[in-house]
């Protein structure tokens, strides 16, 4: 008789691989960011260096590879090692090895992200690295392919999209008016904070459909979580809702990976039975074993367990009246607290740098704009898609045009301007001297807002623009003798 038969979740073999290998595939993006952004914004000689970090009690206590040592050698090791790892899982090579080999490989990855995120600061500090921490030690309970996928784990990735999704829907209730009356979505999509190339023209739309967004949004986050646990076919069609308002933002927005672990996450609801109804039966799962074998299912039932336990926090956070957004309540960022956009920004303002090679003092002195990858910049340029790729310094940027009052690292990205940092300067599109350092640099404030369809049929400008004033007058390496 096999004890553990009702573990088996033989229904969702189409599931565990979607959910394994999706993971996997962002944890790869999120390596390859860190090897890209970590050192210019991080590093040793970064804008917050996390050397410095380190020597707080706070960041030594934390769970993390560099507790003792720090070095850019060593965060390009453990990204390019977190990166190798991922990318295996997403070709499938690991979850041909025994389950007692993919559940260490898996947690690795895990724990090797967990170690950049603990030394982040401000530039990793977004929801989305404590839900692809959690997604990820998650997932690797689901054993490799001499098992069938624990039901008690695909339970608990979808009681993580309840609280994703459900948290998000009552920080919107609970927060802005503009929820509740249905004209959130007449500013969202102008003043998000990385708009893309489908932006402006979501932005457009008629306010009727912002309304019909808005009563979307509300159905995705407040209805379809609680289905996610009823039986099939209804847990499937619930997943469908929450994809299909993913992919539109998705469409219309540049929100780091939140939306595409979302969209993985989601396939925890998908049978494979309906996979086979949906592809007119050409897909019928049955990947791997179809028992749970006693050791992995012990191994699987302690990790369920643990996951309950730690759910208690965070489910009284979701019917708190001071609920909490984005929160972690332990250090190894499990079961989490999540929630997005309670506040809806109504006007949008951006930080322009400018540099000039004169004399700053000079009225005529010409000065001329550093341009970012993603946050807008000159006013005629088109937005990219970035997104799952994550640009931290422009996300920052759009803190700092709200007032953050976290950002030393911006006195610090000036400094880097003046000294012409090639690290620093790779972390922009463009720089207007050419990798020479300029005289001085500044900081001015905007006021921005999407262009109308005349506005841009006439002057071919997709953004209008209005100075507000300056945020740091001119500063040089000179000082102010220059006169």
């Amino acid at each position: 008789m096999d004890v553990f038969g009702w573990l088996a979740g033989t229904d969702y073999t189409i599931a565990r691989e979607i959910l394994q290998r999706g993971v996997a595939a962002l944890y790869l993006i999120a390596f390859v960011s860190a090897v890209n952004q970590f050192p210019a914004l991080l590093g040793e000689h970064g804008l917050l260096p996390a050397p410095r970090f380190l020597r707080h009690a706070y960041a030594r206590s934390q769970p993390t590879l560099f507790r003792w040592r720090y070095s850019d050698g060593m965060l390009l090791a453990v990204a390019w090692t977190g990166a190798a790892l991922s990318a295996l899982i997403v070709a499938g090579v690991v979850q041909l090895a025994p389950s007692w080999l993919l559940v260490p490989v898996v947690l690795i990855v895990w724990f090797l992200y967990l170690s950049i995120v603990h030394i982040g600061q401000t530039f990793y500090g977004f929801g989305w690295e404590s839900l692809l921490c959690e997604a990820g030690f998650t997932v690797a309970f689901l054993g490799s392919w001499d098992t069938a996928p624990p039901i008690t784990i695909i339970l608990l990735v979808r009681w993580l999209m309840f609280r994703l999704e459900f948290g998000a829907g009552m920080i919107k209730m609970r927060g802005d008016r503009s929820w509740r009356d249905l004209t959130a979505l007449y500013y969202h999509h102008e003043t998000q904070p990385m708009p893309n190339p489908l932006s402006r023209t979501a932005h457009l739309l008629p306010r009727w459909w912002h309304r019909v967004e808005v009563l979307g949004n509300h159905f995705a986050q407040l209805v379809a979580p609680w289905l996610l646990f009823l039986p099939q076919p209804v847990a499937s069609a619930a997943a469908a809702v929450v994809i299909l308002t993913q992919f539109w933002l998705i469409a219309t927005g540049n929100f780091a990976w939140l939306n595409w672990i979302t969209v993985v996450l989601a396939f925890s609801a998908v049978s494979d039975p309906v996979w086979a109804w949906a592809t007119g039966g050409a897909v019928h799962g049955g990947i791997g074993a179809s028992g749970v074998p006693l050791w992995f299912a012990v191994v699987a039932l302690a990790a369920s367990a643990l996951l309950i336990v730690l759910s208690w926090w965070p489910l009284r956070n979701l019917f708190s009246r001071h609920q909490l957004m984005n929160a972690s309540f332990n250090r190894w960022h499990l079961v989490n607290a999540y929630g997005a956009f309670g506040s809806v920004t109504k006007q949008r303002y951006e930080v322009v740098v400018e540099g000039t090679a004169d004399d700053p003092h000079d009225p005529e002195a010409e000065w001329r704009e550093y341009g970012f990858k993603g946050k807008p910049g000159e006013v005629r340029r088109l937005p990219r898609q970035f997104a799952p790729y994550h640009l931290r310094l422009d996300w920052l940027m759009w803190f700092l045009a709200l007032g953050s009052r976290d950002s030393p690292w911006f006195e610090v990205f000036l400094l880097r301007l003046l000294q012409a940092d090639r690290p620093t300067l790779r972390l922009l599109r463009d720089d207007p001297f050419d990798g020479t350092a300029p005289r001085a640099v500044r900081a001015r404030m905007f006021l921005y807002r999407f262009s109308t369809r005349a506005e841009k049929r006439e002057t071919g400008d997709r953004w209008v623009r209005t100075e507000v004033g300056a945020l740091v007058p001119a500063v040089s390496l000179r000082g102010d003798d220059e006169r």
